[in-house]
């Protein structure tokens, strides 16, 4: 697909004749083209003439490609060393905060994923067609992008010509820019959209060793399915990786692949994180409303079909005996299904089921079972994961598989012999008596959550293994990519949020479940968000992350991420002498926690907490108050002195 509609030098751009650049713009429209689109081309061409007749060089492209947020760029100009990003507003008379944001968001997308433009100076530009003249501050941040400019349809010239003489431009051919590689790290919202529109995870991922590891386990996957198909085998895979590796997207990414209703598949992406599925169903319904003529409410019934809450899909298994329409299932986050005390419990008070005696993997094995020839599960596991009580881990489907299922062939990744998968326990033991094979590309061991690094999560498993000289090492490596830092002012915390961010570049507030004692800084944890609004709302709507006072715990934020957090830090875990005090509040009083799942589960929290971000994450633990015995500062003093001795920078 072309990058762009139209691209031309400047110099032929001026002799084509308006009509001529407007049929390119037409031939190259892949959608039906609406006259108010039409009649902003016609406009955008005629002020650029007009502006740019005098110039001696330049090269320009209308409508250039940017697939990670499936958009385009109204004009790329490019002269004298600069790459000018210009949106057009037409008839526009003021310079709205909204447009500014979108120019910037292009050019920061262009600064971080196309190759090209690493080390050239981008300039987003705003015109706003009928708007007064804009004094404008001619300003960059420190990685080459200018601050946004704005400027009317008489003074583009006059803009151009000042960053041209005042500032330093790079050598830049046109054709090389423009065909350079674009290496995109999506969120897992932009992802999902964009492969339910019908896009690859080629076409979205980075080509780098994450993104081909990602493309080699879509491959493996889709060989064992095909195998299953033609032998009439029951097969299970588990596909294990690092914290932000991709593991959700490459589900997501199979279940659209084998989304197949002629060749009675159906594969369907299953979740237990409700507020992993709610975002992602809502986001994919307001998308497909938006570019389409299909109403809200039947775009979220379609989105509801490709992505399913797991629960329901259980309860509709316990309802009708017979096999699911589904032969083939994605299982997100298979770390976290309940054991059979968990699920036996949850069966006898909210179903009725007094004798139910299967732990929840057991159970969904046993509905994939009911198909009489052919079946896939793929399990889709995070190592350090388990958040929750009665949350099983992967022992728990080992354990249902030599139990009942030892006809199933099981696929999985040698690496997943690490203790946080296998929490101790001897992996030849655990799949003895099982018939399986090792895969090595079911193992994602490379972050592409944080593009800035793939050592975030190394650094933060550092951090909570207590590997103080591995944790230093690591930050060294990261400062200069992804600024890791720390303050004990929960405002510097927001106002440091806020500066990083740019355009509409994502940030919140998180922090751990359990993180009661920071009510007086303003936190709420017992406040639930809806994380539809939180994750998806735009800056102006109070109850997105944006305005930082609804607060997102390890529950809410688990399996999403955003470009910048503050991760804020209780007394629940405590750094003292040379190890982790795990607590629990309960009345009045902090606890020490000592049943070792409990403290697990905790720990994990906060490597959670502490891996949701892209771009960085700034560490706010409070001082205390001596005359509060909740909050006396020896609970947190530990944790600050540590992390500082690691070498996290205070603001």
């Amino acid at each position: 697909m072309e990058r762009s509609y139209y691209s031309s030098s400047l110099q032929q751009f001026l002799k084509d004749d308006s009509d001529f650049i407007l049929g390119q713009l037409t031939k190259n429209h892949q959608f039906v083209l609406e006259e108010q689109q039409r009649n902003a081309w016609l406009k955008q061409i005629v002020i650029l003439k007009n502006q740019l007749q005098s110039l001696d060089s330049g090269h320009i492209l209308f409508e250039y490609s940017i697939p990670r947020m499936g958009k385009r760029v109204d004009v790329i100009f490019i002269y004298s060393g600069f790459v000018f990003v210009i949106e057009f507003k037409i008839n526009e008379t003021s310079y709205l905060s909204s447009d500014i944001d979108q120019c910037l968001d292009y050019a920061v997308d262009l600064k971080n994923f196309q190759e090209a433009s690493h080390n050239i100076p981008l300039v987003p530009i705003l015109v706003s067609t009928k708007a007064s003249k804009f004094d404008n501050v001619f300003e960059q941040y420190e990685d080459g992008i200018f601050k946004p400019l704005r400027c009317n349809m008489d003074n583009l010239k006059q803009v151009i010509e000042i960053v041209a003489t005042k500032y330093v431009g790079n050598k830049i051919d046109p054709i090389d820019w423009q065909n350079s590689a674009y290496k995109p790290t999506p969120t897992i919202i932009e992802a999902a959209q964009a492969l339910y529109q019908g896009h690859s995870v080629k076409e979205i991922s980075r080509s780098d060793s994450g993104a081909t590891n990602l493309i080699k386990t879509a491959e493996a996957i889709n060989k064992i399915i095909e195998k299953s198909k033609k032998e009439k085998t029951k097969s299970i895979c588990f596909i294990t990786g690092v914290p932000g590796a991709g593991k959700t997207l490459a589900g997501l990414n199979l279940a659209n692949e084998r989304h197949k209703f002629s060749e009675e598949e159906h594969a369907v992406f299953l979740s237990g994180n409700g507020p992993l599925v709610d975002v992602l169903q809502e986001a994919l319904a307001r998308n497909e409303s938006f570019n389409s003529e299909i109403s809200k409410k039947d775009a979220l019934r379609k989105s509801k079909a490709f992505i399913q809450n797991i629960h329901h899909f259980r309860d509709e298994a316990l309802k009708d005996k017979r096999p699911p329409i589904e032969k083939v299932v994605v299982f997100d986050e298979a770390q976290r299904a309940w054991t059979l005390k968990q699920t036996s419990s949850f069966m006898q008070k909210k179903k009725g089921i007094s004798d139910f005696g299967m732990s929840e993997p057991e159970f969904l094995i046993s509905i994939m079972d009911r198909h009489q020839d052919w079946a896939v599960i793929v399990c889709l596991v995070g190592g350090g994961q388990e958040i929750n009580t009665g949350e099983a881990g992967l022992l728990e489907w080992f354990s249902a598989l030599k139990k009942q299922y030892s006809h199933w062939h099981v696929y999985l990744s040698s690496e997943i012999s690490d203790i946080e998968y296998t929490r101790g326990s001897n992996l030849n033991n655990l799949l003895d008596g099982i018939k399986h094979e090792s895969v090595s590309a079911l193992h994602l061991k490379t972050s592409i959550r944080s593009f800035r690094s793939e050592n975030v999560s190394k650094f933060v498993k550092a951090i909570l293994d207590c590997d103080k000289k591995t944790a230093q090492t690591l930050l060294s490596e990261l400062q200069n990519k992804y600024p890791f830092v720390i303050t004990r002012d929960i405002n510097k915390a927001k106002s440091w949020l806020k500066e990083q961010a740019r355009g509409n570049e994502r940030f919140g507030l998180v922090a751990s479940s359990n993180a009661y004692r920071l009510k007086p800084y303003g936190i709420f944890v017992e406040l639930k968000i809806d994380a539809k609004n939180w994750f998806l709302n735009s800056k102006d709507d109070i109850r997105s992350s944006y305005y930082l006072e609804y607060v997102a715990t390890e529950f809410d934020i688990q399996g999403l991420e955003l470009d910048w957090i503050c991760v804020a830090w209780d007394a629940d875990l405590r750094f003292d002498n040379d190890t982790w005090k795990f607590n629990q509040f309960w009345g009045e009083n902090w606890r020490t926690i000592l049943n070792d799942d409990d403290m697990l589960y905790l720990k994990n929290a906060y490597r959670v907490l502490l891996t949701r971000a892209r771009q960085g994450v700034v560490i706010f633990i409070p001082e205390g108050n001596d005359t509060d015995h909740t909050r006396n500062s020896k609970f947190y003093d530990g944790t600050y002195n540590y992390l500082k001795t690691i070498g996290l920078e205070e603001i």
